[in-house]
């Protein structure tokens, strides 16, 4: 793991406020809460929304969409892309396989590893759920100019290399 960086001082805004003599954290400028209340609001509108529509919870939604990105891939490789853990991914295609979601075929070099793809039902649900996903967005992205946007998608890119960097 990368060294971590010293915290440093000259950071506009602080991360940090003082109350009564004593260093606490500051929730409108420490990032990381500011990330995780994004994504546990998104997680939580956008979750219940499919749930009650389609059947399919968040982490099922994530990979049909690396599905639809990456036919005919292995779990494994839906774990390294959308950084999810093996047993969630393991979880999330034997419920969309039970739901007849998907399709696989046996690994050429490994049987037991499964390549796997939407089936048309899958094809159908995915497209469903990806209009209600880009309307969602929609919503969280409202009065943010497109400038704005493409700053704020960097600055995500540049922190997810900082924590998790993939090649």
């Amino acid at each position: 793991m990368p060294e971590t960086p010293p915290f440093d001082r000259s950071r506009l805004p602080a991360p940090t406020k003082r109350r009564d003599g004593t260093e606490i954290l500051d929730l409108d400028t420490y990032a990381p809460f500011l990330v995780n209340a994004l994504g546990g609001a998104w997680q939580r509108l956008s979750s219940a929304d499919y749930r009650k529509r389609f059947g399919i919870g968040m982490v099922e939604w994530r990979v049909m969409a690396m599905l639809a990105i990456e036919p005919g891939i292995t779990a494994a490789r839906i774990c390294q892309v959308i950084r999810m853990d093996k047993a969630a991914a393991s979880r999330a295609l034997a419920d969309l396989d039970g739901k007849g979601h998907l399709e696989f075929e046996a690994d050429e070099s490994d049987p037991r590893k499964r390549r796997w793809r939407l089936s048309a039902k899958g094809t159908e649900t995915h497209a469903a759920v990806l209009e209600a996903a880009l309307g969602h967005e929609a919503r969280m992205v409202d009065g943010v100019g497109p400038e704005e946007f493409g700053v704020f998608l960097a600055v995500l890119r540049r922190m997810l290399a900082n924590l998790d960097p993939q090649d």
